[in-house]
């Protein structure tokens, strides 16, 4: 455009002005649509903390090895909360046993925990215990009326995960509440007892399931 004195034309300061202009509002659009941004972020955490469920607390304070912020809510929620489970499906109870603890174990089961209820792959309490050669949760679990011959989605009884891990103390145990060496998975279709038969290292296994409850006997007991 040339900038002149007719009419047809705009003068130089007028263009000027209307560029400017132009500029101006893109840019106070700009400035208000990072504003905003800014607030849905700044805002964001908190509705997400509006959000977060006094059972979702009470298993991340187990996690953490929270005591205090456990028994907080605990208190302010003592129905149910007990057995919550995290996004993988396991039990707080669970996950004490997972790592070994038995403070955390004992205190759970004091509160209440439900010694069947399955967690990850359809894992029982007893399952996670024999997984981790956890002997004294082990005993609590069976005292406390959980099932020796659950299984988990593979068909595994605790027994069979004991022979696997080859751990004595919890095979015997596990046997001494009769639990039964010739129930088979779905994995592989074998048994504690074929188990324990395949496992060159595990003859002293072998031996106590043999000795405490005989094939003989087991078949006839079928």
């Amino acid at each position: 455009m040339v900038c002149g004195r007719s009419f047809e034309v705009e003068p130089c300061s007028a263009i000027a002005k209307q560029s400017s202009g132009r500029w101006g509002h893109k840019v106070v659009k700009q400035l208000g649509f990072a504003l905003i941004v800014a607030a849905v972020l700044v805002a964001a955490p908190a509705a997400a903390q509006s959000f977060v469920t006094p059972g979702y607390e009470f298993v991340e304070a187990v996690k953490k090895s929270d005591g205090d912020k456990a028994l907080e809510v605990l208190s302010a929620h003592p129905n149910g909360i007990i057995n919550t489970k995290d996004g993988d499906g396991n039990t707080a109870l669970i996950l004490a046993i997972g790592r070994g603890d038995e403070q955390w174990t004992g205190f759970l089961l004091n509160k209440g925990a439900d010694p069947n209820l399955q967690g990850k792959g359809g894992d029982t309490p007893l399952i996670a215990a024999a997984r981790v050669g956890f002997e004294p949760a082990v005993e609590w679990l069976i005292g406390l009326g959980a099932k020796v011959d659950a299984t988990n989605r593979m068909g595994e009884t605790p027994l069979i995960i004991a022979v696997q891990q080859r751990n004595l103390p919890v095979v015997r145990v596990l046997l001494n509440q009769n639990a039964n060496p010739d129930k088979t998975d779905s994995a592989a279709g074998y048994s504690a007892r074929d188990y324990a038969t395949r496992d060159p290292r595990a003859r002293e296994i072998l031996k106590m399931i043999d000795d405490k409850k005989p094939k003989a006997a087991a078949a006839a007991a079928k």
